[in-house]
């Protein structure tokens, strides 16, 4: 008997990636395979209602508190569990430290491993081919893009993030932020500056060097 091939979702799908996502999630929801309303409570709590505000606040008090920062440093899980950051894509998680000596930059070769407890959803460029690939060959040319240029003596490391492990950075703290509260610090903190493709704010807002979205074709 000649085999059908078009009830397979290759043969209807769109090659435009978020024409995919919408066509696969049209052909599960026929099949009752899924509930679009869970996908959006999904979807808007880790986007409105997690989001790096929570990685922010970790930031902050590592910032304001060294026996904490300390701890986050030495073993992340123990720290961020009891601050009630943790669960699915929050496992096994390292934080790792920016100095004037090293800079450190957060990417997924394999496909988008992410903290989404601490950071939400990852952003589309994080997901990208394009970041994937020249966050390894070139980063610093990949930071240029974000718009940070980095001192010649700095050194940039590039961790890989997995399913074993998630990273985030901990970003240098601002010059002219002494004196603020936690609040205040946190937000200085952006998504982009956790995962080190952008820098932290500095409190006046001069020579803003938080990271923007980038559109794909920026990364080409």
């Amino acid at each position: 008997m000649p085999h059908d091939h078009s009830d397979h979702p290759h043969a209807v799908l769109p090659s435009d990636p978020a024409l995919r996502v919408k066509a696969l999630e049209t052909i599960l929801t026929r099949k009752g395979l899924i509930d679009p309303a869970a996908l959006d409570e999904i979807i808007d709590t880790y986007q409105n209602k997690i989001g790096p505000q929570n990685g922010a606040r970790v930031v902050a008090r590592a910032w304001s508190d060294p026996a904490f920062k300390a701890a986050l440093l030495a073993d992340a899980d123990p720290v961020l569990a009891e601050l009630g950051y943790y669960g699915r894509q929050g496992e096994h998680m390292v934080v790792v430290e920016n100095r004037p000596e090293r800079h450190n930059m957060v990417v997924c070769t394999l496909c988008s491993c992410y903290p989404w407890p601490l950071l939400g959803i990852p952003p589309g460029w994080y997901k990208s081919d394009a970041y994937r690939a020249r966050a390894v060959r070139e980063p610093r040319k990949v930071l240029a893009d974000f718009g940070v240029t980095l001192p010649s003596e700095t050194a940039v490391r590039v961790w890989d993030s997995t399913a074993e492990v998630r990273y985030l950075v901990l970003p240098m703290r601002p010059a002219g932020s002494e004196g603020l509260d936690e609040d205040a610090l946190a937000a200085l903190v952006s998504r982009d500056s956790m995962i080190g493709t952008a820098l932290a704010t500095a409190p006046s807002g001069a020579g803003d060097l938080k990271g923007g979205d980038l559109n794909v074709g920026d990364l080409t």
